[in-house]
């Protein structure tokens, strides 16, 4: 799975727009106070993890877009 299948995954599932962030592919306006993403990082792995308070934190790093994705799923649905 790649980012923009995850999207389309997380509209069938009804999952509210304000709950994640998909670095490039949904990234809502205005951004949400709390909300679980996937993006990648500056070593080139993908993260995901939560951002609240003002902060983001990492919850896991896999090693392709493919595991981010259905990792953020998971967490989603």
């Amino acid at each position: 799975m790649e980012r923009r299948e995850l999207r389309d995954a997380l509209h069938a599932a009804r999952v509210p727009d304000d709950y994640y962030r998909i670095e490039g592919v949904h990234e809502p306006v205005p951004t949400p106070t709390d909300f679980l993403f996937l993006r990648r990082a500056p070593d080139g792995v993908w993260e995901t993890g939560a951002y609240e308070r003002g902060a983001y934190e990492v919850l896991a790093r896999h090693p392709d877009e493919a595991t981010g994705c259905g990792h953020l799923l998971h967490l989603l649905v």
